[in-house]
């Protein structure tokens, strides 16, 4: 497996060779972000830039192409002000499931307010709710059935934040903290992702259930927030 605290440091150099001091931010997210990474696992990388033009684009391509595991790279680039200015639902996950590298993120904290927090559960829910029912009727895909798994539980470690006040990056972990409802929906994906087989009909049935109650419950205000003591 790559060691991705040595991979990282010729990311940096690199970055800041190409960038100079323009760079804002570098982070982790995904599999390596949360020390869960196996031999194929993505390495997905944020980096935010003072401002991002096509020519950087072009250029951070460049410098990508120069580095060892180019095949697994992924991840988001922008610039400073389009994030700050990002919708605040988006933030809220992207802020908790990212590991800082080099800068902070902190300045988001300003926008990643409660109700940015209810607009993240309600979006995920009615996605699922939507990407669900069109699957059952139409793909019968398992492989997007999983993804809809794996989307739900980002919509749970949501709800797990609006009641406890924490984000929980890891599932095997959130599944001790949430509801019954939720906690069969974390244990599906995990058996999921862990190669669990998949019963199309009544795992799909499951997740629409689930999907419906969850935007029903952040609509009537069943979901209770606590202060973050972070």
């Amino acid at each position: 497996m790559i060691d991705i605290k040595n991979w990282m440091n010729t990311f940096l150099d690199a970055l800041n060779t190409t960038f100079s001091d323009r760079v804002w931010f570098v982070g982790l997210q995904g599999s390596y972000g949360r020390g869960e990474a196996t031999e194929t696992s993505d390495i997905d990388i944020v980096v935010i830039l003072d401002k991002l033009s096509a020519s950087d684009i072009q250029k951070y391509n460049a410098m990508l192409d120069t580095l060892p595991n180019r095949e697994l790279i992924c991840g988001f680039v922008s610039g400073k002000d389009e994030l700050l200015n990002w919708e605040p639902s988006d933030l809220f996950q992207f802020y908790y499931d990212t590991t800082p590298i080099q800068g902070s993120l902190d300045e988001l904290l300003a926008v990643i307010d409660e109700s940015a927090v209810n607009r993240a559960i309600k979006i995920g829910a009615c996605n699922i709710y939507h990407g669900c029912v069109h699957n059952m009727l139409h793909e019968k895909s398992e492989d997007i059935l999983k993804g809809l798994y794996k989307s739900a539980s980002f919509v749970v470690q949501a709800i797990a934040f609006k009641q406890t006040g924490k984000y929980i990056k890891h599932q095997s972990e959130l599944r001790d903290v949430v509801s019954i409802d939720e906690r069969l929906i974390v244990d599906a994906f995990l058996s999921l992702k862990n190669g669990g087989t998949v019963d199309f009909s009544l795992m799909s049935e499951a997740l629409f259930a689930w999907s419906k109650k969850s935007i029903a419950a952040i609509q009537e205000g069943h979901y209770t927030i606590k202060v973050n003591d972070k």
